[in-house]
């Protein structure tokens, strides 16, 4: 990694997991594949602070470690880079099980627990969707029927006012570095 850190993504170890790296590796993995309108692709990290605030309105008063969850949602990615999800479904368990031993590793690190509650889970995987909805219709060219039928209709008071703007990577990777720390202080 470029802190220097050496991750065994076999067996990774919390320890060798900085937010640096997550933010870094995120902000230069394109979601869509970088089939997105704009000038920069659409990345991971920017979709990962959409989920967390697509979360947080979607949770009024939802403690801080659950925003982090979601905010890290992806997080394995940063290593792993971002599959479609048929292409995750024709690599079967290993691709699963690599991304659940990351993301063990990944919750440790940051005081969250290795393997989420249920509810929480559900919630952060219903804001996903949310997410991937509002960027199929405003950056990746589909119709709101074809958004509606692939991640179900959306809540339009989740949404108001939401707009995704592409932003260059470093600006993405700061902005991602930014929240994490303001949701770990609020952790503490």
């Amino acid at each position: 990694m470029l802190s220097g850190r050496r991750l065994d993504l076999l067996d990774p170890a919390p320890l060798d997991i900085e937010v640096e790296d997550i933010a870094h590796g995120l902000a230069f993995v394109a979601r869509w594949n970088g089939q997105t309108q704009g000038d920069w692709a659409y990345s991971v990290a920017e979709h990962s602070l959409l989920v967390e605030e697509i979360f947080t309105r979607s949770n009024p008063g939802i403690a801080a470690r659950w925003q982090l969850a979601a905010l890290l949602h992806d997080a394995p990615e940063y290593v792993i880079g971002d599959m479609i999800s048929p292409v995750k479904s024709a690599i079967g368990g290993s691709y699963a099980a690599l991304d659940e031993r990351l993301t063990a590793a990944v919750h440790l690190r940051f005081g969250l627990p290795a393997i989420l509650p249920t509810a929480i889970k559900q919630q952060i995987k219903a804001a996903d969707r949310t997410s991937a909805w509002l960027e199929a219709v405003q950056i990746a060219g589909f119709s709101q029927t074809e958004a509606n039928k692939l991640f179900g209709r959306q809540a339009n008071i989740v949404l108001r006012g939401l707009e995704i703007k592409l932003r260059p990577p470093a600006q993405v990777r700061e902005d991602f570095v930014a929240r994490h720390a303001t949701l770990l202080a609020a952790c503490a």
